[in-house]
């Protein structure tokens, strides 16, 4: 499985005139196949708040300052401090990701796959399920034989960030 880490794009220019980073397809992890940005995020909301079943990000802070913090597949967390207009983070598929901004932070996000609810895992608790190696439903209501017993229910809304 694939981590995440920060990629460093060249940037050209000078203080005087400005600057121009330039990512082609040789140097991106994976072909693009949508773009989008958010921006006036107030610094009080933590956005993010879910993992992506096979969606891959490159993801650029083209203003201000934004904090990620990525849990894995082996609930370890990281966290990455995008500054910068010429780095980006790779997010793998299989990353639980919350995203804080500053005042006049601006995201862009090259993504691997067209928008698709479906690829969306937005519940914690699922997230963790799936990271361990146990399926996990899309619906509510999720049935978990265990080893030590029978069969429990629970709901996949009662825990974990909230969005």
């Amino acid at each position: 499985m694939r981590i995440p880490y920060l990629v460093e794009f060249s940037k050209i220019g000078s203080p005087e005139l400005g600057y121009i980073s330039v990512g082609e397809n040789n140097a991106l992890p994976f072909p693009i196949q949508r773009v989008y940005w958010t921006y006036h995020t107030p610094e009080s909301i933590v956005r993010g708040n879910h993992a992506h079943h096979e969606l891959e990000q490159l993801i650029f802070a083209t203003s201000g300052r934004i904090e990620f913090v990525l849990e894995g597949p082996d609930g370890k967390a990281q966290t990455f401090v995008l500054d910068a207009p010429h780095l980006g983070l790779y997010i793998p598929r299989r990353y639980w990701c919350t995203i804080k901004f500053s005042a006049n932070a601006v995201l862009m996000c090259l993504a691997s796959m067209e928008y698709r609810e479906d690829d969306y895992i937005r519940d914690y608790d699922e997230f963790k399920l799936l990271a361990s190696g146990i399926p996990a439903s899309t619906s509510a209501s999720k049935n978990v034989t265990s080893a030590e017993g029978p069969e429990k229910t629970f709901s996949g809304n009662d825990a974990g960030p909230s969005k």
